[in-house]
């Protein structure tokens, strides 16, 4: 029997200069991303989240650095300048609410004190009180929220029946209620130190609700999971489930409220501050100057359009950053 005229040959295998060769071609490994990259680059592709984030890091930065700013620029918020108000009307001299080098913003009408210094005086009460009264939410309304949710049955009743009750409390006229009784004197503060303090509890006691809703109805959502249930599995106790397994899948949620939840805090501290609750003069803020400045609309606007604008800027810069991080923690986005 004579051999094949073509016998089959086994395929040599690739040499390393080879392989090296093709992974110098341009063939890159696929790598993995985290849910935060992937987050980030959807953010990035929105520019008006990015203008408005930008735009909070500035009011922020400003807060933070107004002794500095005001020591730069030669003017002292609560000094008096009697010589630039017109002793007939009491309004500023000059246009513009009294706008020059000096005053960058003009001046206050009777007393003369510097706008642009009380601004960024007042940015530092307001957003004080928008981030740390979000934070008091934030920390109650997680906790109970995620026990709410996770425990069920009377847990669940209790902390719901309390978050109703909350819902329908007239929060507005008892903190105005409430802070015109403080005391000037109150756990070693003092003055508009005290009702910074109560506003911030207050605010932050009657908000903890609304992240407490959110809160739970995730966690009812997630306690029947197939990574919860792997964890009941092997053993895991209750509170290993609530701060490893689900509090991690609950940030995204937490985080986008949270943005929206400061806004409307510093809204609540004007709303304060305007009907003369909030803090003291000579302590500046925003809803304080745009009181005061209702009896000078006609002949001095400015002293009422610098703080109106100021308010305006900062919850719209939060609303448009606090609309971007939830779209781009939403994987079910369509941005």
């Amino acid at each position: 029997m004579t051999a094949p005229l073509h016998e089959p040959t086994a395929e040599a295998a690739p040499s390393a200069a080879e392989e090296a060769a093709v992974a110098g071609a341009g063939v890159k490994a696929v790598q993995g991303r985290s849910l935060g990259r992937i987050a980030w680059e959807r953010l990035k592709r929105d520019k008006l989240a990015l203008t408005g984030g930008v735009v909070v890091l500035v009011l922020i930065a400003l807060a933070l650095l107004a002794p500095v700013i005001t020591n730069l620029v030669g003017q002292d918020p609560d000094a008096y300048h009697e010589n630039l108000i017109d002793p007939l009307f009491g309004t500023p001299k000059g246009s513009l609410g009294g706008l020059s080098g000096d005053h960058l913003l003009g001046v206050e009408p009777v007393n003369g004190r510097d706008i642009f210094a009380r601004v960024l005086y007042g940015a530092r009460v307001s957003l004080l009180v928008g981030f740390l009264s979000a934070m008091v939410a934030v920390v109650l309304g997680t906790v109970l929220g995620i026990l709410a949710g996770f425990f069920g049955g009377w847990v669940d009743s209790l902390i719901s029946r309390v978050m109703d009750g909350l819902l329908a409390f007239p929060q507005l006229l008892f903190t105005i209620a409430l802070v015109s009784v403080m005391p000037n004197d109150m756990l070693g503060l003092t003055g508009s130190s005290v009702r910074v303090f109560v506003m911030i509890l207050v605010i932050g006691f009657f908000g903890w609700p609304y992240i407490g809703r959110v809160v739970r109805g995730q966690t009812l959502s997630m306690r029947e999971r197939e990574y919860v249930e792997a964890a009941r599995s092997l053993g895991a106790g209750r509170f290993y489930i609530l701060f490893k397994e689900l509090l991690p899948n609950l940030v995204a949620p937490i985080i986008v409220y949270t943005t929206m939840m400061i806004p409307t805090n510093i809204l609540t501290e004007a709303a304060l501050s305007f009907l003369g609750v909030g803090v003291k003069p000579p302590t500046s803020s925003w809803g304080q100057m745009l009181s005061s400045a209702i009896d000078y609309y006609e002949s001095d606007p400015m002293y009422m359009v610098v703080p109106g604008v100021a308010i305006f800027i900062t919850v719209l810069a939060f609303n448009l950053f606090g609309d971007g991080v939830r779209d781009a923690l939403d994987p079910k986005g369509s941005r």
